[in-house]
């Protein structure tokens, strides 16, 4: 594992090394949910229903090197596509940089606490149900940006 620059959050999407997208990521856990997506409008709802592999306690994967292996369609987000994907939430710092906007105050490469994404609620740890568990999605559909 090599060095991660000095603040290189601020650089560019485009001019970061594999580690240092990979250090971009908050933890959220917002990524791994599944979603509803309306067939006639193209609206997408939100669920409180984690992938198999998300920890519903931590909010992190269980096994995120060999995730395809067990879900072939987890997405991986790319700079290529980090524009195309609606559903990541506001806070999300690949949204977030790719729009030039700054890391939201709580993020762990500002305050150097992993923690501080679950005690600023922006993190799922606790709030959702394993895929293995929930039943039909449309019984948990959610509005996580609701106060």
């Amino acid at each position: 594992m090599g060095a991660l620059r000095d603040r290189f959050w601020e650089l560019p999407l485009a001019d970061l090394s594999r580690e240092e997208w990979e250090s971009l990521c908050d933890g959220c856990g917002r990524c791994c949910l599944h979603k509803i997506e309306d067939a006639d409008s193209g609206e997408i709802a939100d669920t409180n229903v984690a992938c198999k592999l998300l920890d519903t306690d931590t909010a992190r994967c269980s096994d995120y090197r060999h995730r395809k292996a067990y879900v072939p369609d987890c997405l991986r987000l790319t700079l290529k596509i980090v524009d195309e994907v609606e559903w990541l939430p506001e806070t999300c710092a690949y949204r977030r940089r790719a729009a030039g906007r700054p890391l939201p105050e709580w993020h762990h490469l500002l305050t150097g606490d992993r923690e501080a994404v679950h005690r600023a609620g922006a993190s799922v740890a606790g709030r959702v149900i394993s895929e293995r568990e929930a039943g039909p999605l449309e019984h948990h559909i959610v509005d996580w940006d609701a106060p």
